[in-house]
C-alpha cells in the first residue's frame, strides 16, 4: 500500500527543499505543501531557467501532478494572485493542477501591518520576520479568529473582514505604526480574493485519505526543522510545525499513513534573522560561503547568516521527524576551503554534550568541532559518485557513520541534473 511520504528540511530553512521537491515529483501523483504560507521561497531551477515559488507546491511544473495547498498553509490572496501569473506565464497549468484547501487560512492586509508594527516596535528585540504576516495570521486561527479561503464564497464575507480589521487597526495604531493605505489594501486584497474564485478548491482531507494507497503522495514542508514553533530555537522560530508531524495536522493525515521521511540539509549551515547560531562564522570563510553558495533570501533578498555544518542540531532533527532519507544539498560550495570543520559537540556552560539545551538561545553555547582536509575539484560537474574527490567521499563518510544512517541524495548543484543518487 502506498505512503504518504514527507520532505523536509532538517536545519534553518533554506536548504534546498524546493529543488528536492522538484526532482522527486515525477515519483509522485500528488505533491502537497502542510505548512507555512509565502515567507516559504522554493527555488526551482531547470532548463536554464530558475523559477521561485513561495505557496504554490514545488511539482507545479510538472503536468501529470496534483498540487494541493493544504489547511495548514496560510494564504495571501495578492501574493498568490502573482504567484500564480508568473507560474502560468511560465507554461505552467495552474488552474487543472493546483488545488486549495478550503479550511487554509487567509492572510489579511492588516495581518501585515501587525506583522510589520511589532518588528519595528521591538527595535533590536525583533525575532527577524520576513513580514508577510504569517505569525498574526496563525495567531487569529488559534485564536479562533480567523477567515479561511472557504469564506470567500460566503455571503458575508465582507463584513467578518471588516470586523477583523477593526480589531487589528486598534492594535497597528496602538503600536505607533502608520506607514500604509488602507483603501489600497483593501482594493488589493478583494480584487484578489475574486481573482482566485476561478481556481479549485476541495475538502483536501478528503481528497487525499481517498488518495491514499492508490496515489504516490508526497508532503513538502517549508521553512526548517529548527525553526519548528515547538522544538525550534523559540521564540526565534516560526508560526507553525516544521517537522513531519506537522503534516497530520496539516493536511488531515493519520500517523499511520506516514511512510519515507527525506530529510535535507546543507554540507554547512545558514540563517536568516536573528537567533542563535552556535556554528555561525563572522569572518572571512563565512563571507566566502555566503557568496559562493548566493547565500541570499530567494524570496526578501536579505544576506543570510552562514557556518559550518552543526551535526548536534542535525542529529536533533532527524529524530524528532524520524529521518530515513538523508538528502545533503550545496556541497559544491565546499570546494575550495583548505579545510573543513564539522560541529560533532556543544561545550554549554563548561559541559560537554551532543544535545540541544533547552535554553539555546541565552546558554554560553561553544561548538567543538572535527576538521577535515579540504579539496580544489568542482563538484559541480560530477554525475556519479566515483567522479567526486576522495576528500570530499571522506567528509561524507564520517557524516554517514555519526548520522548512522545512508545520505540517499547529494546535490553538487542547482539544477535538476546536479544531483548524484545513491
Amino acid at each position: 500500500m502506498n505512503k504518504i511520504d514527507v520532505v523536509l528540511g532538517l536545519q534553518w530553512g533554506d536548504e534546498g527543499k524546493g529543488k528536492i521537491a522538484d526532482f522527486l515529483t515525477p515519483q509522485y501523483h500528488i505533491i502537497a505543501r502542510f505548512q507555512g504560507g509565502p515567507n516559504a521561497g522554493h527555488s526551482l531551477k531547470f532548463n536554464g531557467q530558475t523559477h521561485v515559488l513561495n505557496t504554490i507546491p514545488s511539482g507545479i511544473f510538472h503536468s501529470e501532478s496534483t498540487n494541493i495547498i493544504g489547511n495548514g498553509v496560510v494564504v495571501d490572496p495578492v501574493r498568490i494572485r502573482e504567484e500564480i501569473l508568473r507560474v502560468e506565464a511560465a507554461g505552467a497549468n495552474v488552474k487543472g493542477n493546483l488545488v486549495f484547501s478550503r479550511k487554509a487560512h487567509i492572510i489579511l492586509p492588516t495581518h501585515r501591518l501587525l506583522d510589520a508594527a511589532s518588528e519595528h516596535a521591538k527595535g533590536e528585540a525583533k525575532i527577524g520576520s520576513t513580514l508577510r504576516g504569517i505569525g498574526p495570521t496563525y495567531r487569529d486561527k488559534i485564536g479562533r479568529n480567523g477567515l479561511r479561503i472557504g469564506d470567500i464564497y460566503t455571503d458575508n464575507f465582507k463584513e467578518r473582514y471588516y470586523n477583523i480589521q477593526k480589531e487589528h487597526l486598534k492594535w497597528v495604531e496602538f503600536l505607533g505604526y502608520n506607514d500604509f493605505d488602507i483603501q489600497a489594501l483593501d482594493n488589493a486584497f478583494f480584487e484578489a480574493c475574486e481573482f482566485l474564485k476561478a481556481y479549485k478548491t476541495a475538502d483536501t482531507e478528503y481528497l487525499l485519505n481517498h488518495a491514499v494507497g492508490q496515489s504516490k503522495i508526497l508532503a513538502e514542508g517549508a521553512q526548517g526543522s529548527m525553526l519548528d514553533i515547538d522544538f525550534g530555537s523559540y521564540p526565534f522560530v516560526t508560526s507553525s510545525n516544521t517537522i513531519s508531524g506537522g503534516v497530520c495536522n496539516g493536511l488531515g493525515i493519520a500517523p499511520q499513513h506516514i511512510g519515507n521521511v527525506f530529510g535535507i540539509f546543507k554540507a554547512y549551515c545558514t540563517r536568516v534573522g536573528s537567533g542563535p547560531f552556535p556554528t555561525e562564522l563572522l569572518d572571512e570563510t563565512g563571507e566566502s560561503l555566503r557568496q559562493k553558495g548566493n547565500e541570499f533570501g530567494a524570496t526578501t533578498g536579505r544576506p543570510r547568516r552562514c557556518g559550518w555544518l552543526d551535526l548536534v542540531a542535525l542529529k536533533y532533527a532527524i529524530m524528532l521527524s524520524g529521518v530515513n532519507r538523508l538528502i545533503m544539498m550545496k556541497s559544491d560550495v565546499l570546494s575550495g576551503f583548505e579545510e573543513i570543520k564539522v560541529c560533532t559537540a556543544y561545550k554549554v556552560n563548561g559541559e560537554i554534550t551532543e544535545e540541544v539545551p533547552y535554553d539555546l538561545c541565552n546558554a554560553s553555547v561553544e561548538p567543538v568541532y572535527q576538521t577535515f582536509k579540504g579539496w580544489s575539484a568542482d563538484l559541480s560537474v560530477c554525475r556519479k559518485q566515483a567522479e567526486l574527490p576522495s576528500e570530499f567521499a571522506a567528509y561524507v563518510q564520517f557524516l554517514e557513520q555519526t548520522l548512522n544512517m545512508p545520505i540517499h541524495i547529494i546535490s553538487v548543484g542547482p539544477d535538476r541534473e546536479q544531483t548524484i543518487i545513491d
